[in-house]
């Protein structure tokens, strides 16, 4: 794939084959502070009936907060999450946030160690509670969907869907066009072949720049891919993420996505 990535421009967003979403039932809205009992939680959610809701608890399918509740009765509030068959259900509005994520913050809702992470940058976009789709690292910045959609964070972070993912990369050295090879052949770590789909070097740039595209999302997956070939990357930002781009949003700043891209992202 001869794709040339040139320094500064703008990726342009390029449809992925469309693929049928998966459906995750809709919620009806509930106040704040109401307790509910959690098998009629998942019968407002539309997932089956409140008997049926008790069987899929006791299933083990269920989790309240990460844990998962087999005692029938469980009662939740509004601010607990819940999550059935891997997908969250959310009694909010759905909203989807783009951050220009910056170095030094965290990509999850919370930190142990009272580290800052990303919802402390997009505090004031709304007063639902939302997570980042996938992860980037503490060092890395570029595009970070966060949302309260369950199924569109599934689908984007699911294999299956092969979303696509560029980045631009900067290695403390010059990266020998022997190493490009190995890298387009596949480089091996602990979870199988690195497969990438393009790579070159930075137009107007040193051979220590370069931009890659894959669809893969392991964890640290392109650090550790030339840490085998002995480079350090030094600067990693992600410039595009499943057709949306950080066009005209600086660093540490945040957009809501528009009614076309929500509309692209579930066609994916």
């Amino acid at each position: 794939m001869n794709k040339i990535f040139r320094k500064q421009s703008q990726y342009e967003e390029v449809p992925l084959d469309k693929k049928k979403p998966l459906v995750c039932s809709g919620f009806q809205h509930r106040a704040r502070g109401e307790v509910m009992r959690l098998n009629r939680y998942l019968a407002h959610a539309g997932l089956a009936s409140r008997r049926k809701a008790d069987e899929l608890i006791k299933a083990g399918v269920v989790e309240v907060n990460g844990k998962v509740i087999t005692e029938l009765g469980y009662k939740i509030s509004s601010t607990d999450w819940v999550k059935f068959d891997g997908c969250y259900i959310s009694p909010e509005k759905k909203v989807y946030i783009l951050l220009n994520k910056p170095k030094g913050f965290i990509t999850t809702t919370q930190d142990e160690k009272n580290r800052r992470t990303v919802i402390d940058l997009v505090k004031k976009a709304s007063p639902s509670r939302v997570y980042p789709v996938g992860r980037l690292d503490r060092q890395t910045t570029g595009v970070l969907l966060l949302t309260n959609d369950g199924n569109l964070t599934k689908k984007l972070t699911h294999p299956k869907y092969q979303v696509k993912k560029i980045y631009h990369v900067v290695l403390n050295k010059k990266l020998d066009r022997t190493d490009i090879e190995k890298i387009k052949k596949g480089i091996y770590l602990a979870e199988g072949r690195v497969q990438i789909t393009a790579i070159s070097y930075v137009q107007n740039a040193k051979k220590n720049e370069l931009g890659i595209e894959l669809y893969i999302g392991w964890n640290r997956v392109i650090r550790r891919m030339f840490e085998t070939l002995d480079y350090e990357v030094t600067r990693l930002d992600r410039v595009y993420f499943g057709g949306l781009t950080k066009k005209n949003v600086k660093r540490g700043e945040w957009r809501t996505l528009t009614q076309k891209e929500i509309h692209f992202l579930k066609m994916l």
